[in-house]
């Protein structure tokens, strides 16, 4: 798996000059960015044409890494996560050290903790979450294979990770619940 390796050090050499990438995430292939950095998360909207006021969902490569990006992190988080079969996201409540607008109007913040080879080694060589939106402009159906992603998606980014291509995903997109601070929870998409 020598290009995996060249791919995941060619990744976080871009993530950390704040430039975008579009990458097979453990669901979906997605255009991700350094989540800390207000300019990047700026160029991802530009990129969607999405509406800043719609948050999005930021990758870590370990949910120790969870009390470092939300204020109060609830037990039953760590109990979901470890023993759901699914990707995951949950919404958590008071987000601190991202960039504030990736941050809700709430201060909530989307988080899922990946499993897949190649992101949670970038991720956890790169030291910060980043960023994961669907590789689709904004409105278009997310797409289920690298061959589904329009022309204007990747031109737009400033790199195309060059594993994954030909795998066709039966993941669907995660399952995402809403974590309240009494650390109880509902389900938002399933």
């Amino acid at each position: 798996m020598e290009n995996l390796q060249q791919e995941i050090d060619n990744s976080v050499n871009i993530l950390k000059q704040g430039k975008v990438i579009l990458y097979p995430t453990d669901t979906i292939w997605g255009i991700g960015a350094d989540a800390t950095n207000s300019k990047a998360v700026q160029r991802i909207y530009k990129i969607k044409e999405r509406d800043a006021g719609k948050s999005m969902i930021i990758l870590l490569d370990s949910m120790e890494k969870l009390s470092d990006y939300v204020e109060d992190v609830p037990e039953i988080s760590y109990d979901l996560i470890e023993k759901t079969r699914v990707p995951l996201t949950i919404v958590y409540p008071k987000a601190k050290n991202l960039a504030k607008n990736l941050v809700a109007a709430d201060g909530s913040i989307a988080i899922r903790v990946v499993k897949g080879a190649y992101c949670s080694e970038v991720i956890r060589k790169f030291g910060k979450p980043i960023v994961s939106t669907s590789a689709n402009m904004s409105g278009d159906k997310p797409p289920k294979t690298f061959n589904d992603i329009s022309q204007m998606v990747i031109d737009r980014v400033d790199y195309v990770v060059n594993v994954f291509r030909n795998r066709i995903n039966t993941v669907k997109p995660s399952t995402i619940i809403k974590m309240g601070d009494d650390g109880m929870f509902e389900i938002i998409r399933s």
